[in-house]
């Protein structure tokens, strides 16, 4: 069995799950089975490892897990975007609108240097509303865009549009 089966047949569906009409994506199972997490993190990082890469930023919270996985393994440094009031130094923000409502996220101002190369990490890409709010932050903070990596990607949802805006390409090693 390849790795994306292993991954689709270890996500736990769960209906309902958090408003009546959703079936989550639940990655729980992945963390669970330590090969299987291993197996991620180094096609993560064989799929990234030739694009010149100097930091990588990771999406609260799930986009810490592979995220920093990640950047060990290609020995460059992980760069947190957290919702805002988490992070402790001086930090730039970001609103974004959501269906519900609105979100602020914020980074280190000291996280991305002026040019770097940066990578945005997320366990899932739906409507791209928090991965666009992190690859402006990285805009802000002087980085450019390099890409954006997913473990899994809802296709139905459309996200992948709004971050082509960004000139940067998109992976996920699961698409529904």
């Amino acid at each position: 069995m390849n790795l994306t089966e292993r991954i689709i047949q270890s996500i736990r569906n769960v209906p309902d799950f958090p408003k009546p009409g959703i079936m989550f994506k639940d990655i729980t199972p992945l963390l669970q089975d330590v090969n299987l997490s291993a197996d991620i993190s180094k096609a993560l990082a064989k799929y990234w490892s030739s694009h010149g890469l100097d930091v990588i930023v990771g999406i609260e919270s799930r986009g810490f897990i592979w995220g920093n996985s990640l950047a060990q393994e290609l020995g460059i440094p992980f760069v947190p975007v957290r919702k805002k009031g988490k992070l402790p130094a001086e930090t730039f923000s970001y609103k974004y609108d959501l269906e519900y409502g609105s979100a602020e996220v914020e980074i280190h101002k000291d996280g991305i240097k002026k040019g770097q190369k940066v990578l945005i990490h997320d366990d899932l890409l739906a409507t791209g509303g928090t991965a666009v709010a992190a690859a402006e932050l990285v805009k802000i903070s002087g980085g450019e865009v390099a890409g954006f990596s997913f473990l899994v990607e809802l296709g139905f949802l459309n996200g992948v549009e709004r971050l082509r805006n960004y000139g940067a390409e998109v992976h996920a090693l699961v698409s529904y």
